[in-house]
């Protein structure tokens, strides 16, 4: 797996020249008007699973809320595309999960949208984990949160909380961390990062797909534009992030019911690997985000975490509350981005340490790649390669656990004493 850098080995799937676009504002992407196509592949509907094909199961959340879910199509007139030349408007897909009532008759959404799941097979699948082509169903996994269901507004305004995925995912491949969030009374904001990501449908079922060849990430590394890349996929990911924000805060752009439930002075953000370092880059530029987290994630535009070239919050610091959430490899001892970053941040910080994981252990990967094996014979090198060799069970039980209390903590004011006292296994605390 490729991914402690934040930039990734992308496949193409096709280019065509997007024809010009009509300025509009957020809508529901189910109702959105059509929308012409950038670079696309087709949208076809998913493959049913056969018997070649493994079928995978995502783990249910724990809280106790039922989950509803709505996307939206979001256009940023002020600024052209910074990926495709020819598109001269900025548009993200963001889905948002939350707490619902009367889920009946509101169908689950499935993990990966059509024309979604032909890319991640060949692109976050094969290339970042090493899964053979065509030997997954990743269209049929559903998620559990109910398209358009009614937002159970009765326990008052809930926290905000974003989140970023990282590099050369798709957001909804940590489906298991946003949803549990969201049981326990929240509302989770996901961010596609158009042109970075896989692939992106839009409300017109074209699918977007990433710009991020082998071609250009090796002729980049070659001429040392490492560096450059990185910051403008970081400074791209930040303008996203605020966009989002101001649209949130836009009457009109979320459902009624939704705009009652979402309370938007209390806004934390998490990501993971470059999702995670925009997180922490966000929170640096833009106050309205009041804590964070980042699993896993460099906090500084090197080819290797042993570069120069620090971001901004590494060098500032902050002075609101931040986890890390470290892999095996990472601690703020052992990564020098995050060592910078401890060392001048005078805000309430932790470092969780899970011991034998991977980078890819906070993604969904941690649930379904030991499920791949089982029905496919994926190898046991590779699997520990993707998810490493701690219980997935005990992984994903921590993850929830101080996620979920770091937020409850820095978000709703519920300190349960989960920071003060020692980690639960396999997690450690690192002073």
């Amino acid at each position: 797996m490729i991914r402690k850098l934040i930039l990734p080995s992308a496949l193409v799937l096709s280019l065509a020249a997007p024809a010009a676009l009509t300025a509009g504002s957020a809508v529901p992407a189910a109702a959105s008007p059509a929308t012409p196509a950038a670079p696309a592949a087709s949208a076809a509907a998913a493959t049913p699973a056969t018997a070649q094909r493994a079928g995978l199961t995502l783990p249910p959340p724990t809280g106790p809320h039922r989950l509803g879910t709505v996307s939206l199509h979001l256009v940023d007139t002020s600024r052209p595309d910074p990926w495709v030349s020819t598109v001269p408007h900025r548009e993200l897909m963001v889905n948002v999960v939350y707490p619902a009532v009367q889920t009946d008759g509101h169908p689950l959404v499935p993990q990966l949208a059509p024309g979604v799941a032909a890319a991640f097979d060949t692109f976050t699948g094969h290339r970042n984990y090493g899964i053979p082509v065509d030997t997954v169903d990743w269209g049929a996994t559903l998620t559990h949160a109910h398209q358009g269901a009614p937002a159970d507004t009765g326990g008052g305004p809930l926290p905000v909380v974003l989140y970023s995925p990282g590099a050369g995912d798709p957001a909804s491949w940590d489906t298991t961390l946003v949803e549990d969030l969201a049981s326990r009374g929240y509302v989770v904001v996901t961010i596609d990062h158009t042109y970075e990501s896989p692939a992106v449908r839009f409300p017109d079922g074209s699918v977007r797909t990433t710009i991020f060849t082998d071609e250009l990430i090796e002729k980049t590394i070659r001429d040392g534009g490492i560096p450059a890349l990185a910051q403008k996929t970081v400074d791209t990911r930040v303008a996203d992030t605020r966009f989002v924000l101001d649209r949130l805060a836009t009457p009109g752009t979320l459902p009624p019911d939704l705009a009652k439930l979402a309370d938007l002075s209390r806004i934390g953000m998490f990501g993971h690997s470059a999702g995670g370092f925009t997180a922490a880059e966000t929170m640096h530029d833009d106050r309205r985000i009041r804590a964070g987290v980042n699993m896993d994630g460099p906090l500084g535009n090197n080819q290797d975490d042993g570069g120069p070239n620090l971001a901004p919050v590494a060098v500032d610091g902050l002075d609101r509350p931040f986890l890390l959430m470290g892999s095996q490899a990472s601690d703020h001892h052992t990564f020098r981005s995050w060592e910078a970053f401890w060392d001048n941040t005078p805000g309430w910080h932790r470092d969780l340490h899970l011991r034998g994981t991977k980078h890819g252990s906070f993604t969904d990967a941690e649930q379904l790649i030991p499920q791949i094996a089982r029905q496919t014979g994926l190898p046991t090198e590779t699997v520990q390669d993707d998810i490493g060799w701690a219980a997935p069970g005990p992984v994903l039980a921590a993850q929830q656990t101080y996620l979920a209390g770091f937020f409850d903590r820095s978000l709703k004011h519920r300190d349960s004493g989960l920071f003060d006292r020692p980690a639960t296994a396999p997690g450690t605390f690192i002073p």
